[in-house]
């Protein structure tokens, strides 16, 4: 376990206990995870930051739930928020399809300094997921970049919960040490 998840255990588990303090700086240092991947799956920043507030509200409810054998304290949250994302999108999908509405527009608020940054980060991500073997980048395509549950990846891959669930850990792990480099 690296430092960065040693210290993320050490808050949740005070977070778990009713410490306010703990739970500020578990926000902190993760928050901006859990608004890229949102952000992500979204494509909108009000949706975005609404997702990231509920997940640490929900994060706040059930830190004493945490189970540390089901993966790193940040793989939690992350899940925690991409299934509020995927709430809202079926949420916003239902809608349109009962109202015949047009989709809301994207937000384009953006500075070419954010979209220079954006761009470069793309860059890198592509550059790792190059890298990985073809189950494992499709996997993981479509779990963190299509927002599909792992369910929803295996009937695609028409594989197996397992295969699918050992892609995606081993593919993420090669991602990090790879944007990590």
């Amino acid at each position: 376990m690296d430092d960065s998840s040693n210290q993320y255990l050490n808050l949740l588990s005070r977070t778990a206990q009713g410490d306010q303090k703990a739970f500020a700086q578990l926000y902190e240092a993760t928050a901006g995870r859990l608004y890229a991947v949102s952000l992500q799956m979204l494509q909108r920043r009000d949706w975005a930051e609404d997702v990231v507030q509920e997940a640490f509200v929900r994060i706040w409810h059930n830190a004493g739930e945490y189970q540390a054998e089901k993966g790193t304290v940040l793989t939690w949250m992350i899940s925690i928020a991409r299934y509020r994302a995927l709430d809202m999108l079926r949420a916003a999908k239902s809608r349109r399809e009962t109202s015949e509405d047009q989709a809301p527009e994207q937000e384009d608020g953006r500075t070419p300094e954010l979209n220079l940054y954006q761009q470069r980060e793309r860059v890198h991500i592509d550059h790792c997921m190059d890298g990985l073997e073809g189950a494992q980048r499709q996997a993981i395509h479509m779990a963190y970049f299509l927002g599909l549950t792992h369910f929803e990846v295996c009937e695609r891959l028409a594989s197996p919960l397992g295969s699918v669930k050992s892609w995606i850990r081993r593919g993420l792990e090669r991602l990090k040490r790879c944007l990590e480099a």
